[in-house]
């Protein structure tokens, strides 16, 4: 059973900075992406690992967001900064054991974490 934790969300300023985690549970080496959706919007893709560390970003937060992983810790990690009102969203990571790169098809999904950018 695979299981998906977000925390690290809150509220900030613009410019500042929040760092996202995921704790996955019954972990193996997965595909792993940061999505996240604002009010009335789609959701949308933020950042994607996979399972050697290559990285791909969304053109939006390309530059101030950076993706990583601990494979020790089972833990997926979104370093956002220079944050924008525009960031402003609720922020899910989701794994996979297919490479889907920045798609919205995967599997596993956590609960959400929120992000506020003021």
């Amino acid at each position: 059973h695979v299981q998906l934790v977000e925390s690290g969300g809150g509220s900030v300023q613009a410019g500042g900075s929040l760092k996202l985690s995921c704790v996955v549970s019954g972990y193996k080496s997965y595909y792993m992406a940061w999505f996240r959706q604002a009010p009335g919007n789609e959701r949308e893709a933020v950042a994607f690992i996979d399972t050697s560390g290559g990285t791909n970003y969304a053109y939006s937060v390309a530059g101030r967001f950076t993706i990583s992983k601990d494979n020790a810790k089972n833990t997926l990690y979104l370093q956002m900064n220079s944050l924008k009102p525009e960031d402003t969203a609720m922020y899910y990571c989701a794994a996979d054991e297919y490479n889907l790169g920045l798609a919205r098809s995967y599997t596993y999904w956590g609960q959400g974490t929120q992000v506020t950018v003021s």
